[in-house]
Formats: structure tokens, sequence, C-alpha cells
């Protein structure tokens, strides 16, 4: 009896100090913990979700998936699915893909995916497959936003009209002042010039495009992008608030820390939610 107690004491120290171990906690805009059940409510009550992750972080993935899995309890065929990894152009082939048309070997040739689509985004499709949902490929083709950052906008004004259609309608609306994008200049040190901006406004305008197209009221779509795109309810957002500044939007960021105790003050309003990630937490790639 006595080697049972002590072995049992030993397992249970050992599973509370497992629990230290935490792999991520959730803050509010504010820094405030909160909890999954608390966003998924908020998620819930939406018009459209914006999940800003981060490519390379398997937990980000992880919690779309979950999260895709939970608003569909309850939204059903009213769950529109799109993302950023997939090009305007290739809705053909997701479709095709969807209703069973071609095998994922014929998509996989045909479309150009990310290199960890396999892993990261193909679990989202292939929900979406099963349960009969729509799934929007909302980016640009990147040869297009190729374009602009070698030419400015003026650079895709001359396009064919079968070419402008992968397109938000042109002229693009654009606003140099906004931080994201200042942020970004900063960031290159000048590399790209005032170009760099114009590229990543260009895609934030065809996938605000692509989103409103796509949605319908009753509807509630879920949309994923790098969360550059959703930061500080600009890029995206601030396209589709030009045109339906009424819609109810939630956005997640994802972040890594070493101290999940506490937000650091740089993260602090970059979303509605903001899901941190231990900082040890291995990367997909």
């Amino acid at each position: 009896m006595k080697n049972f107690l002590t072995i049992l004491t030993i397992i249970i120290s050992i599973n509370i100090q497992a629990q230290k171990k935490q792999v991520y906690q959730i803050f509010t805009a504010n820094g405030k913990k909160t909890s999954y059940k608390k966003l998924l409510k908020a998620a819930r009550k939406a018009d459209i979700v914006f999940f800003g992750e981060e490519h390379d972080n398997p937990v980000a993935h992880w919690f779309e998936l979950e999260l895709t899995k939970d608003l569909y309890k309850t939204a059903g065929k009213n769950l529109v699915l799109g993302a950023e990894m997939m090009e305007t152009d290739n809705q053909t082939q997701v479709n095709q893909y969807l209703n069973d048309s071609i095998k994922y070997k014929e998509f996989k040739k045909e479309a150009r995916l990310w290199p960890n689509f396999k892993t990261d985004y193909k679990p989202l499709l292939d929900f979406a497959k099963k349960h009969h949902l729509r799934f929007i490929a909302t980016n640009i083709p990147r040869r297009y936003a190729s374009k602009v950052y070698h030419g400015g906008f003026k650079a895709i004004d001359t396009l064919p009209l079968k070419d402008k259609q992968w397109i938000a309608p042109l002229p693009i609306k654009y606003d140099p002042e906004l931080s994201q994008y200042k942020k970004m200049l900063d960031m290159m040190k000048g590399h790209g010039g005032e170009n760099l901006p114009k590229a990543q406004a260009v895609k934030d305008a065809t996938m605000a495009y692509n989103i409103l197209k796509n949605f319908k009221k009753g509807d509630l779509f879920l949309h994923y992008n790098g969360s550059f795109h959703s930061n500080y309810k600009q890029g995206i957002i601030w396209y589709i608030k030009q045109q339906n500044p009424d819609l109810k939007i939630v956005t997640i960021d994802v972040e890594t820390q070493k101290n999940l105790k506490k937000l650091n003050k740089k993260h602090r309003n970059k979303a509605d939610f903001i899901i941190v990630v231990n900082e040890n937490f291995p990367r997909s790639y």
C-alpha cells in the first residue's frame, strides 16, 4: 500500500508539472485572459471571422480546423470558407475537387498550392468537401500582384478584360497612411519601394471583393489569412468597410511569446482575440 501511495504521489506530481507546460493562452484585444468558449461565442455572432495565422505555426492550423468544426455545428450550410492560400483563377479546380470531379492528385497538379497545403490547408478543404460547404479562393493570382510590385497599379490597368476578372474592380483604392502598409515599408527598409505595400493592397482589395461577392445575409464567412492582412482591422477589413461598414467582423490573431502569463504590449489591439503560442513549440517549416 505504501509503495502504491508513493507511485500515485509521483504520478500526480508529474501531471501537475505537465500542466504548467502551457502551449497557448488566449487574450482579448486589451490583454485580458479569456477562453476558447468566449472566442467561439463571439465568432458565432459575427458575419465574417478573420483567422489571422502564422503560416508555419501548427497550433494555428489546429485552431483553424477546430474553429471550423465548431462553427459548422451552429451555422451548418450557412458557413462559408475562404482562404488567402487559394487564388481566384483556381476556383474552378477548387469546385471540381469539392464535387469529386477531380482527385487530389489532379487538383495538386492544376492548382498553384502552397508547399504546406497538404498538411495545413487540405484538412480545411476536405472538411468543406465532406459537408458540402462553399470554399472560396479569394486571393489575387500572384502574377498580377507581382506586376503591381514591379510597376505599381498602372501595371494592371492595361490588362485584358479576361485577366481583370481575377482582380478587384479597378482602380484600386489605396491609403498609404494605413499603419500596416507603413509598417511594411519600415520592415523591408525601403526594398521594393512604394510598390511593396501596393502589391499587398491589391491582394487585400481582391480578397475583400471576393468575400463580399460570396457573402449573403445569414451567412457566416470564415476566412483564413496571414495575420498581416487583418490585424488592427486594416488590410482586407479596411476594403470591406469601404463597401459595407455595417457587417459584424471578428478578428483572431496568432502570436508567439516565451511567457504566456501576460500579453506583450506590442500585440495589444491587433485583433479581437489573440492566441499566444509558446515560442518553444516547433514550427512546421
